[in-house]
């Protein structure tokens, strides 16, 4: 069976969002979705507000509970059929996300295994014939075919593949 290995953070856990959800919490500003064009949330709050706002991965519970990507867990579960299926996180940056992280795979991704749950730092360590994440800093090293999957901060990164949707990996790959 071939390999995939599949990124969390916006690829099928929406993260994003809970940068919004904060932030409008602490500050009482609500900032629209569109100003995250090209960019990440820090780099579109205000200049005072920044060194806070890019703490936040580090603080307990801002990976619990996180929204899915729209699609991800319908094209996963038949992916799990054809391919051997891998989650992928870089996530040993912030160490308070793993607890919160494997929950969320648990309630959400039941039908992957803990034995194809990859908490990493450096993804050039994945052997998989595919990655599909929303960083190309992740297919540097890897010798697989990175596929990137669309998100606001790399809407003008040119790289192919792209996929926007899970409907595309669907397409893709089923």
């Amino acid at each position: 069976m071939k390999r995939i290995a599949i990124d969390m953070d916006e690829v099928i856990a929406d993260a994003e969002n809970r940068f919004f959800e904060w932030y409008e919490k602490d500050y009482g500003i609500k900032i629209p979705m569109e100003k995250l064009h090209c960019r990440h949330f820090p780099e579109i709050v205000d200049e005072q507000h920044m060194t806070i706002v890019k703490k936040y991965p580090w603080k307990e519970g801002f990976f619990k509970d996180l929204g899915v990507i729209k699609g991800s867990q319908e094209v996963i579960s038949e992916l799990v059929k054809k391919y051997e299926i891998f989650i992928t996180t870089a996530a040993m940056e912030f160490p308070n996300s793993l607890v919160h992280k494997l929950e969320w795979l648990n309630k959400y991704f039941p039908y992957i295994s803990w034995q194809n749950i990859v908490f990493c730092g450096d993804k050039s360590i994945i052997h998989a014939d595919y990655m599909i994440d929303d960083s190309v800093r992740h297919f540097k090293r890897f010798t697989g075919q990175g596929i990137l999957f669309t998100a606001p901060h790399n809407i003008n990164v040119d790289w192919n593949p792209r996929v926007n949707s899970w409907k595309e990996v669907g397409d893709m790959f089923l």
